[in-house]
C-alpha cells in the first residue's frame, strides 16, 4: 500500500530529526545511514525513496538543527527584549545543559570540522545558517524572523 503524501513528508522529516541529531552527538563519519533508518524505525532499503544520497541527508540535517537553534536564539532574544536578550542567548549557550546534549547543541559548534569537508551544497547550507543565527541573535536587539537555511536538495 503507498503512503500518502503526508506520511512520506513525516517520514522524511523523521529521517532527517534522527540523523540531525546523531550527527551532532556523534559526527557525520562515525554515523552510517543503517544505524540512522534503524533509529527511525524503517528499513535501510528504504533510504532512497526519501533522499538522494547521504550528502543530502547532511544537507538537510544541519539546516534542521541550526534552524532549532535559529529558534531558540530568537526565543531568548524576544524573550529578554533590549540588553538582556544578548545575555541570556550567552547563558544558554554557555551551559552545562548544552555542554552535556550535544545532540541537542549547535550544528556548528559539533560539526564544524567536518563541514569543511562536506560538499559544496551542504557547506553552502552551513554558511547560510550560520549567516542565519548571526543575524537571530543580534547582540540582543530585537530582530526579525531570520531567513530558515534550507537544503538543496529538498525535493
Amino acid at each position: 500500500m503507498r503512503k500518502s503524501r503526508a506520511e512520506t513528508e513525516d517520514t522524511r522529516r523523521r529521517i532527517v530529526d534522527v540523523t540531525s541529531r546523531a550527527f551532532r552527538a556523534n559526527g557525520i563519519g562515525a554515523t552510517g545511514v543503517a544505524n540512522l533508518m534503524a533509529e527511525a524505525g524503517l528499513s535501510h532499503g528504504g533510504f532512497y525513496r526519501h533522499l538522494e544520497s547521504k550528502d543530502a541527508l547532511v544537507a538537510e540535517a544541519c539546516a534542521a538543527g541550526l534552524s532549532e537553534l535559529i529558534d531558540r536564539v530568537e526565543a531568548a532574544v524576544n524573550e529578554h527584549a533590549g540588553k538582556g536578550g544578548f545575555r541570556a542567548i550567552v547563558d544558554a549557550y554557555v551551559s552545562a545543559q548544552h555542554r552535556d546534549t550535544p545532540e541537542d547543541g549547535c550544528s556548528i559548534a559539533e560539526l564544524g570540522s567536518e563541514l569543511a569537508h562536506a560538499d559544496s551544497a551542504t557547506r553552502a547550507v552551513s554558511t547560510n545558517s550560520w549567516n542565519s543565527w548571526r543575524s537571530a541573535s543580534g547582540a540582543g536587539r530585537r530582530t526579525r524572523r531570520a531567513q530558515k537555511p534550507s537544503s538543496p536538495f529538498r525535493r
